[in-house]
């Protein structure tokens, strides 16, 4: 599993509550950072971000959690709690592909499909990005893009919907693939969710030198678009984050001018521009 890429979710402000919540869901589970922007949590072992970036956006289905719970057990303590207060997608049963399968999306629309899975999975969680609206039917053509851009990428299994089974027949039920040694799911559907891909549910990067984040910030961006402070958008509307390590070294450091000055320069910039950052930092 590489922890450099992981999935970051955008809240109105309450990410340090929505973190504490999940700490008392989900096993083996603490805060390891907690700033009034950014907090970050990891889930055995694995890290989500959440972003207080105010009331512009907010998580919703087109990018969801799949977490492979090793018993049914497992699989109904985590229902019972993320369905309090929030909204069931899909009960908590017995499917054709687990013997207990549930879809909520929790109090702070963050969507968790959970999983009880007789193998031991590769990876304890897994975004799901799901292909909707103007982008249903697009996602085999999305798994080579992304198998593409990325090293160490392969697509590992694609599940079709046949007739009647609910979709256009073709269409991807279900699809496992990795990018980077990064265990990611996707899917297909033309139902309508009234949700777009947007700034509330993105994908972070984080890049170990210029070179690193040029690589990234140019394929994305090639039928893309460029946005602020290190954000992208892909050729299908999905938001990728590229940050470099060095960036997080200058703006976290306790040195609190020099790390205000550095995060300023990045406020003013598209892609990071490592130099750039620490030039701010250390003239300041």
């Amino acid at each position: 599993m590489n922890n450099n890429i992981f999935p970051c979710f955008w809240f109105n402000q309450n990410g340090a509550e929505a973190a504490e919540f999940y700490t008392s869901v989900f096993r083996k589970t603490e805060i390891t950072v907690n700033t009034p922007m950014v907090i970050n949590i990891e889930i055995e072992g694995q890290k989500l971000m959440f972003l207080n970036g105010g009331p512009m956006f907010k998580p919703n289905v087109t990018l969801s959690l799949m977490v492979m719970c090793d018993s049914a057990e497992e699989v109904e303590s985590y229902y019972h709690r993320l369905a309090e207060k929030g909204k069931v997608m899909m009960e908590l049963d017995s499917y054709l592909w687990s013997e207990k399968y549930a879809w909520v999306e929790d109090q702070y629309g963050i969507s968790w499909q959970l999983y009880f899975a007789a193998e031991k999975a590769k990876q304890k969680i897994s975004p799901v990005i799901m292909f909707t609206g103007n982008n249903a039917g697009k996602c085999k053509e999305a798994l080579n893009y992304y198998t593409t851009i990325f090293p160490d990428s392969e697509i590992e299994g694609v599940m079709e919907y046949e007739e009647g089974q609910g979709d256009v027949a073709g269409n991807v039920a279900h699809a496992q693939f990795i990018i980077n040694d990064y265990v990611m799911m996707a899917m297909d559907s033309s139902h309508d969710h009234k949700a777009q891909f947007t700034e509330g549910t993105s994908m972070t990067i984080m890049t170990k030198d210029q070179d690193e984040t040029d690589y990234y910030w140019d394929e994305f961006t090639k039928e893309g678009e460029e946005s602020m402070c290190g954000w992208l958008k892909d050729k299908y509307g999905f938001s990728w984050q590229i940050v470099p390590h060095r960036l997080i070294e200058l703006t976290n450091t306790h040195e609190v001018e020099k790390a205000q000055k550095a995060f300023g320069a990045m406020m003013k910039m598209k892609k990071i521009i490592i130099k750039d950052i620490e030039e701010a930092y250390y003239n300041s």
